[in-house]
């Protein structure tokens, strides 16, 4: 089994849209597949086998594209109603968060067998899990190799070089990047693409892809989705 640990540049960076995406793709090459969203704030009860349950949408959707679907509990482990750092938001629940306690809840989705398992974190590297630790502590634990999902807006230079340069001091193993574009018309585009293309280059960190910005993608339709598929190879 080939595990990955998926972090963005910032929310909404693009991570899920490319974590179904590798996932379709890997399972387009004969791979089992599945995705993991350790902890997710901003949910909703749904309707599950066990009745109500708090769902999250990245979280189902990782779930949909797993060919080893497991009960959704397995696929998001901590779901948290409010849509806010999820150690804020556990709070409001009266709960906690730590590094030891989400790898035990994680663990039977850890456990499944399959060729490809996709790791999605929460907003970026250092999202805090308490006040002393983050997901880059889980995500170290984990021994899993990085793909670094950069969020073409404004400022992304920055914010990439930032967020590979933690993932590498951190000890983890960064492996790739993808560029998502997140607007039709983002300026100078071009130019930040070169440069990042460069940069990590010379880390030595493989260039997953280029997705492009597709107004109002149906990410639950596996079609739609292959647009973005199309364009990422896998690492």
């Amino acid at each position: 089994m080939k595990r990955y640990f998926i972090t963005g540049t910032d929310t909404d960076a693009g991570k899920t849209l490319v974590s179904s995406a590798l996932l379709q793709k890997a399972q387009q090459q004969g791979l089992t597949t599945f995705g993991l969203k350790p902890v997710a704030a901003g949910c909703e009860l749904a309707d599950s086998d066990n009745g109500k349950e708090w769902q999250n949408e990245d979280a189902q959707l990782l779930r949909q594209y797993s060919t080893e679907q497991q009960s959704y509990s397995t696929h998001n482990p901590v779901a948290l109603e409010a849509a806010i750092a999820p150690h804020i938001a556990a709070e409001l629940e009266n709960s906690s968060l730590s590094k030891d306690a989400l790898l035990k809840a994680c663990r039977p989705g850890l456990n499944v067998e399959a060729d490809f398992q996709l790791v999605e974190g929460a907003g970026g590297w250092l999202v805090p899990l308490n006040n002393t630790e983050t997901l880059a502590d889980f995500a170290c634990e984990l021994e899993a190799e990085v793909i670094l999902v950069v969020g073409l807006r404004l400022g992304c230079i920055n914010h990439a070089l930032l967020s590979a340069q933690m993932v590498q001091n951190s000890g983890a193993k960064l492996v790739g990047w993808v560029a998502n574009s997140l607007s039709e018309n983002m300026e100078a585009q071009a130019g930040n693409l070169a440069f990042l293309t460069q940069w990590f280059d010379e880390q030595k960190v493989s260039f997953i892809g280029h997705t492009p910005f597709i107004k109002g993608i149906d990410r639950t339709d596996p079609e739609q989705l292959q647009k973005i598929t199309d364009c990422l190879t896998l690492p």
